[in-house]
């Protein structure tokens, strides 16, 4: 490589490295004049990397955001760093097939040594979601939560039986305080403060249509416990404090762990063989754990505890009388 063209990759780096660099501490890293580092810095602006001068007593440099994006330096860990990131990613609704083409972009220019670090890492989505996210829609809610600004959006009911009267989906708009956009199992979720409801809530962002412009700007709360990623999971395993669900139970059922994780959401399954798997999870009441277990729509195994068993039962003799035709019995009142 030319010894201008090595030294301006240096210079690119040190660049990159840190905001602001006095000329002539870049001078003395690069070991040339003061004068080679101004031509270098031109010789940069001319391949489009906006380096802007810095006003001072030393002067100096800077690596300034532009109105496009000229080719970027990385070294050998963070080109794999970055690689990986992608490829984590592409199993993410949403971003999946922009990270994928990525991905392939940052791939196709690096040297073989690289390329082969990152072939070793495949990564395998247990639970894919289709999420249909819309980019222009997770940009908006970064954007408000960066801000700070009161969000007002369209959320339509999940399912179609809380329509309104007339068959057509009710859209009530909602306002709300947004903190975090978070990933789970999949897909994008917002956590925000809902200012209708007092209360905070966790919205699916695959549902939600941005109205413009934003509300008015907002001082943060604190999410509660202080831990955003503890808060939702604890959300999503109906935790209401250190012990999670109040009613947590284990079976075996006669089906592949994948079919499983494709119905179940954050819960441990274990696989026993190519058509059974192991299910621990939770409930807010033993029935509706035991209804939870039988709408997988497979035989089984309850391991435990009693209480679990016992709704089983329960159900199986609602279940039998409702089978036989057998009418309840008046109502006295």
């Amino acid at each position: 490589m030319p010894k201008t063209s090595a030294r301006l990759l240096s210079l690119l780096s040190l660049l990159q490295a840190r905001r602001d660099w006095p000329g002539a501490l870049l001078a003395e890293r690069l070991d040339v004049s003061p004068r080679t580092v101004r031509r270098d810095v031109d010789r940069l602006r001319e391949l489009g990397y906006p380096v802007v001068a810095v006003k001072g007593p030393d002067g100096g440099y800077r690596l300034d955001a532009g109105a496009e994006l000229p080719p970027l330096l990385f070294d050998d860990e963070q080109a794999v760093a970055l690689a990986v990131a992608l490829r984590i990613a592409t199993t993410t609704g949403g971003i999946g097939e922009a990270a994928a083409r990525a991905l392939n972009t940052v791939r196709q220019v690096m040297p073989a040594r690289l390329r082969h670090r990152i072939d070793t890492v495949q990564v395998t989505a247990v639970e894919q979601r289709d999420t249909r996210l819309d980019n222009g829609v997770l940009m908006a809610l970064s954007a408000a939560v960066h801000a700070r600004e009161v969000l007002r959006f369209d959320y339509p009911p999940a399912s179609p039986l809380t329509a309104s009267g007339d068959g057509a989906a009710r859209l009530p708009w909602r306002r709300a305080q947004p903190h975090h956009l978070v990933t789970w199992s999949g897909r994008w979720y917002l956590v925000a403060w809902d200012l209708d409801r007092e209360d905070w809530r966790i919205f699916r962002a695959d549902r939600i249509t941005p109205r413009t412009p934003t509300g008015p700007r907002f001082s943060p709360r604190e999410v509660p416990g202080g831990d955003v990623a503890a808060f939702v999971a604890g959300r999503f395993r109906g935790a209401t404090g250190p012990g999670g669900w109040p009613c947590r139970g284990e079976v075996i059922l006669a089906l592949p762990a994948a079919v499983v994780s494709r119905y179940t959401h954050g819960e441990v399954i274990e696989e026993l063989g190519p058509d059974r798997c192991r299910l621990v999870m939770g409930s807010w009441s033993w029935h509706g754990l035991a209804v939870a277990v039988g709408g997988l729509h497979a035989d089984v195994e309850v391991v435990g505890p009693a209480e679990l068993k016992d709704a089983f039962a329960d159900l199986a003799r609602r279940y039998t009388r409702a089978a036989s035709g057998e009418r309840l019995p008046p109502n006295e009142h």
